[in-house]
């Protein structure tokens, strides 16, 4: 059995675009049979964060890298966090090597 992976999405204020990312994500692995703790959050508040994968849009990626965060934390940065396809893509082959 694999052990259920939390991933956090990640904006700005923590409200819209990561909620609205955080939805289409879910509805991803829905379709695929994954399951995994989803929450979103203000990236002020990523320096605390325990989780496996943070997923967030890529105009924050130089903000991420001012953080000292977990080597064990994998970082996912879409360019259009809405886009089923893209979330797909880059968001499962993470999910599936860390379950492996």
């Amino acid at each position: 059995m694999n052990r259920k992976l939390t991933i956090y999405f990640i904006c700005g204020a923590g409200l819209g675009s990561s909620l609205a990312c955080q939805m289409v994500a879910e509805d991803v692995l829905n379709k695929k049979g994954l399951d995994a703790k989803l929450e979103h959050e203000a990236i002020s508040s990523t320096p605390g964060l325990r989780t496996d994968i943070i997923v967030s849009a890529e105009n924050f990626k130089s903000q991420f890298s001012k953080y000292d965060l977990d080597d064990k934390i994998r970082l996912v940065f879409l360019h259009n966090i809405v886009d089923p396809k893209e979330i797909e893509d880059k968001l499962l082959p993470v999910i599936e090597e860390l379950q492996n």
